[in-house]
């Protein structure tokens, strides 16, 4: 029976990798989903298949309350509030594996090897601060407390010093494994150390933090794997530890910022006022508002036009809308494509889930080093709610704090259409350089409205 449960768990991890290497390209990310859904299946079959089980009950009502708690989650949460929902699965993922490490060291603590007891201490480590972590993620991402980072006198010290206590506690467990309530306050303290290391962290930093979560969560599933001696944990924790870090430092790269000043460097208001200016000389240049029908006849006498998506358009909810625009303009001849950011929005890939839910064609969304060098040659760029990701301060202005920040050259466009509710700053809480541009069509209020007064406009 072992040899079978493991061969399963063998192909079980064929279809994980698999699966993660399709979720790569929009195009294959539904069947990279519906194989690792498939592994994942066939893991549980396995597990389930284990002998030393001696009831079916507790599982049976876990397995009946989880599937209920997805499918009303799965149908009813908004494409817009992705984010928060990937912060609660990392957050779920994490408490999951600590609460699985401290049933097993109270139901045999004492009978761990040193190297099982190690991995079961750094599995409650670990799970502890990826659940407190990624629940003030998803509280920034909700609202539920300030979305800017949270500081105080001697804050690194403090988590320093919380941070060799739980090594310390650790030592002291793995040396006697029979003091339990140590072990409680280390999963207490992990818990508090998850808090202080996320409130910290602005607005800005979301999708990076979210990634490093979500890489977090897997190295506590392969902790309690190696803990449990299951191949399938080790194998599935292994793989999201890996990708989440890989992706944390694709989200680094693209912000041109180290993981060490996204963590400690206290980045992006969040919550800033509108017009304060956080560093750097004042741009100089002046907004230019327009009227609906102004910005509808540059697009309608536009040859090519790329659509830049940002946080905007998913707090508006205007990717259907977005659609139906570049649908009309290209039926007219105009050449439509969308340019994404790296970190638009407010989780990795934010803006290609939103696109695809209003079925906006894959081959038309072009990540930023493949479109970057057409927008000198573009006849317009509508920008809808991005903000950072399009500031030429990024490019010109060495005092700014983005300084060197890849972004969409979307300044070098002949004209940019900007649609944006105010003139509030991003989450980097600066001024954006583009709104002064002499080339720059400013269009206020809600993305969604404005977007379907175009497309109204246009169809007249």
């Amino acid at each position: 029976m072992v040899e079978l449960i493991n061969f399963i768990y063998l192909l079980s991890a064929v279809l994980f990798m698999l699966g993660l290497k399709k979720l790569s390209s929009p195009a294959t990310a539904r069947m990279g989903n519906t194989l690792s859904l498939v592994g994942m299946a066939m893991a549980i079959g396995a597990t389930l298949l284990n002998p030393d089980i001696v009831t079916f009950k507790m599982i049976v009502v876990g397995i009946v309350v989880g599937t209920v708690i997805g499918v009303v989650v799965a149908v009813r949460v908004q494409m817009t509030s992705m984010p928060e929902m990937v912060a609660l699965f990392n957050g779920c993922g994490g408490a999951a594996s600590a609460l699985v490490a401290l049933a097993e060291f109270q139901a045999a603590g004492s009978s761990f090897p040193p190297f099982g007891m190690v991995t079961l201490i750094l599995s409650v480590i670990v799970g502890s601060v990826t659940f407190t972590g990624s629940l003030i993620a998803f509280a920034k991402l909700q609202g539920l407390v300030p979305s800017r980072p949270v500081c105080y006198p001697g804050q690194q010290v403090v988590n320093g010093l919380i941070l060799l206590a739980v090594t310390a506690l650790g030592v002291a467990v793995y040396q006697d494994p029979a003091n339990i309530f140590f072990f409680y306050v280390i999963t207490g303290i992990s818990l508090l150390l998850g808090v202080l290391a996320v409130i910290p962290i602005g607005g800005a930093d979301m999708p990076v933090i979210i990634s490093l979560l979500n890489s977090y969560s897997g190295v506590a599933v392969a902790m309690t794997g190696f803990a449990l001696q299951n191949n399938a944990l080790i194998v599935v924790g292994s793989l999201v530890g890996a990708s989440g870090i890989f992706l944390t430092k694709i989200m680094c790269d693209a912000m041109n910022r180290s993981l060490a000043n996204v963590l400690f460097g206290a980045f992006g208001s969040g919550d800033s006022p509108g017009g304060e200016v956080a560093a750097g000389s004042v741009p100089e240049g002046s907004v230019k508002g327009f009227e609906l029908d102004d910005v509808a006849t540059v697009l309608e006498n536009a040859a090519s036009l790329i659509i830049v998506p940002g946080y905007g358009m998913a707090a508006a909810q205007a990717q259907h809308a977005v659609r139906e625009l570049g649908d009309i303009l290209q039926e007219r001849g105009v050449e439509v494509r969308y340019a994404i950011h790296p970190v638009a929005g407010r989780m990795p890939g934010h803006m290609n889930v939103l696109l695809a839910e209003a079925d906006v064609s894959y081959d038309l969304l072009f990540a930023m080093e493949d479109i970057n060098d057409d927008f000198a040659d573009t006849d317009a760029v509508l920008v809808i709610g991005a903000n950072d990701v399009v500031n030429p301060a990024a490019k010109t202005n060495p005092a700014s704090p983005i300084y060197g920040m890849p972004i969409l050259n979307v300044d070098e466009a002949r004209t940019v259409i900007v649609l944006k509710r105010s003139m509030n700053p991003g989450f980097a809480g600066i001024e954006n350089e583009l709104f002064l541009r002499e080339n720059t069509m400013m269009l206020f209020g809600d993305a969604k409205k404005s977007v379907h007064g175009l497309v109204a406009y246009l169809k007249e």
